[in-house]
């Protein structure tokens, strides 16, 4: 049986609010997300039993959103640019899920590591092949090896120097595989 539709716009409020409060303060309560959410605190805590149940959610249904975004993406640009943008917006991801590090534990940060790479890789192989059947990529690129190239960044620092690097080593990492 699903969820009546009350509780599932309240999911989704609450989802909405707890992502835009912990962006701007890692620290928000609780009670604060519930109250910006519009909902009572047993409200939220019986979608969310705890603070690790909310943010592993939300990281959840961000990097789900961002995997479905990829399709629309290349519908709108070229497959290199579409894969800059779809890798600035995880790059956005993995560092919200370290900004929410001390909200998680070793496990859980593991786990939805582990739960979300399959659907990362895919989308990352839906790109590269996109560009290879149009030419503008090269062929033959394991997605694995991309992704770890990107990893440099979302490690660059969350300030304005920081924000140039990565501007740089993305440059960098779309030259090395375009045709």
């Amino acid at each position: 049986m699903s969820p009546r539709s009350d509780a599932q716009a309240n999911h989704a409020r609450i989802l909405e609010v707890a992502r835009d409060l912990l962006t701007e303060d890692g620290e928000a309560s609780l009670n604060s997300i519930a109250k910006a959410a519009g909902v009572g605190p047993g409200t939220l805590y019986r979608h969310f039993p705890n603070r690790e149940a909310l943010v592993l959610a939300l990281y959840r249904a961000e990097v789900q959103r961002l995997v479905d975004s990829a399709p629309d993406l290349l519908a709108k640009e070229p497959p290199p640019a579409a894969l800059r943008r779809w890798f600035e917006r995880l790059a956005a991801q993995i560092r919200l899920k370290h900004g929410l590090g001390d909200a998680l534990s070793a496990a859980a940060k593991d786990s939805v590591t582990n739960e979300t790479y399959g659907p990362v890789i895919g989308a990352i192989d839906l790109m590269l092949r996109a560009g290879q059947l149009d030419g503008s990529i090269r062929p033959g690129l394991d997605p694995d090896d991309v992704l770890m190239m990107m990893s440099c960044v979302w490690r660059t620092p969350a300030n304005r120097a920081g924000q140039k690097q990565a501007n740089r080593l993305l440059d960098l990492v779309l030259d090395s595989i375009r045709v």
